[in-house]
């Protein structure tokens, strides 16, 4: 991965989808980027086929654009209540009589922690390792190398509706492009934006999209516990419209508007009337800015922040503190909370959250970014560049069936997405 390997990452949410080539190193060199209006997508699963081949079809192609570069195989976030996590143990006896640990041994140990009773409706997506024990050794990172009898490892299994994978799966093919990875929207989130120290000390990561709020559980460096509540900053948008008796889409320019930091009262500073004028500005909102069709020009920012928008933050909040009740891991995350997602740019969202969970909060934008990077530097890009991350460490063969590569023609530009198309009709009539 010296040279860099490009990536292309489709975050899937409920209101938009996210497009990102990058080419991953170190970091993450972002070469092109498109956001576009998800449709046939609700509470983050695909619910209309066609029109959600569309909008990913329309995000892909803008990113296609930007960066140059034709997909063919892309790396996508899955989200949804329906997402579960477990933890699970796997135990394996060393295969060389020497007792040298190797790739393969780590494979069957992998293998044995992922044989747990599941549903056949369901279908695990994550084996993600916490730690290793070597005879009864434990807190091993790596263990490859290492003289042992017994191998064992402890696992955190993230698993999703299988047909919510098989509609994703479906949805791609449509569009044309090999789909290599689908990877929790939470669990991306984190790659992006977590720190090593905080995820050694123990942290929550709570990723609030406009649909969903996903949560996962850092303790001692991987993840332990994984969720999502079906509640996002959709909500807010939704009292807010009922509160105020406007459209939604009002709504939604209001929410946006009060999350902009206020500066009109520093620049009638100069007036001499200061704190007349501080009051004013700071009790009620000016919303003439906005045209919106409701002719609504000015409303209280007490009722606005305090009546709607608090309410509902506090109720987000609780539900993450009951998640992280049932984790198990309550009191084993001193870094606190890190917030990240569309939702962290709602007005006073960590003041909720310092108020319901009583633990440091910190709002998280993607870090390691290089590149085109003036649009993604947002809490609501962090599943996306996570996706890159993650791409990045796939080792996925991206070879065409019977051994045979791609050629590289200089000058010629192939389209992958036709030759996969063609590739696919030829293999429909192999036996």
């Amino acid at each position: 991965m010296s040279e860099g390997k490009i990536v292309v990452a489709i975050d899937i949410g409920t209101s938009k989808i996210v497009t990102l080539i990058a080419k991953v190193d170190e970091d993450v060199n972002v070469l092109g980027v498109s956001e576009t209006q998800a449709n046939g997508i609700k509470k983050g699963q695909i619910v209309d086929i066609d029109e959600a081949v569309i909008s990913i079809n329309n995000s892909l192609e803008a990113a296609e654009r930007m960066a140059g570069y034709s997909a063919s195989h892309v790396v996508a976030s899955i989200g949804g209540s329906h997402i579960e996590s477990q933890n699970s143990r796997g135990v394996v006896a060393v295969a060389r009589p020497e007792g040298e640990i190797t790739e393969s041994d780590l494979a069957r140990v992998f293998d044995a922690a992922r044989a747990v009773s599941l549903p056949s409706s369901r279908e695990i997506i994550h084996v993600l390792p916490r730690s290793y024990i070597v005879d009864g050794q434990e807190g091993i990172k790596d263990p490859i190398g290492m003289t042992g009898v017994r191998l064992e490892v402890d696992t955190h299994i993230i698993s999703a509706n299988a047909v919510s994978i098989k509609n994703m799966e479906k949805a791609f093919s449509n569009v044309g492009v090999d789909l290599d990875g689908v990877v929790f929207s939470g669990y991306a989130s984190s790659l992006a934006t977590l720190s090593d120290t905080e995820k050694e000390l123990g942290v929550v990561l709570v990723d609030i999209g406009a649909g969903t709020t996903d949560i996962s559980v850092y303790v001692d460096g991987s993840v332990a516990y994984s969720s999502v509540l079906p509640i996002g900053a959709k909500h807010i948008t939704n009292d807010l419209a009922i509160g105020l008796r406007i459209s939604l889409e009002s709504a939604e320019k209001i929410k946006l508007h009060l999350s902009i930091p206020a500066r009109k009262a520093v620049r009638v500073d100069q007036e001499g009337e200061n704190e007349r004028t501080e009051e004013k500005v700071g009790d009620e909102v000016d919303l003439s800015d906005l045209n919106l069709p409701e002719e609504l020009k000015k409303v209280s920012k007490k009722t606005l922040v305090d009546g709607i928008i608090r309410p509902r933050l506090n109720e987000i909040f609780t539900m993450v503190g009951i998640e992280i009740k049932k984790s198990g891991f309550i009191g084993q995350t001193p870094s606190g909370l890190v917030i990240t997602g569309g939702g962290a740019k709602t007005t006073g969202v960590t003041d909720a959250a310092k108020r319901m969970l009583a633990m440091p909060v910190r709002v998280a934008i993607p870090t390691n970014i290089k590149g085109i990077i003036d649009e993604i530097q947002e809490p609501s890009f962090s599943t996306v560049v996570g996706l890159t991350v993650y791409g990045g460490g796939l080792d996925v063969q991206n070879s065409l069936p019977f051994g045979f590569s791609m050629p590289k023609i200089p000058g010629i530009k192939i389209d992958n997405k036709i030759f996969s198309k063609v590739i696919s009709f030829v293999k429909s009539f192999l036996p």
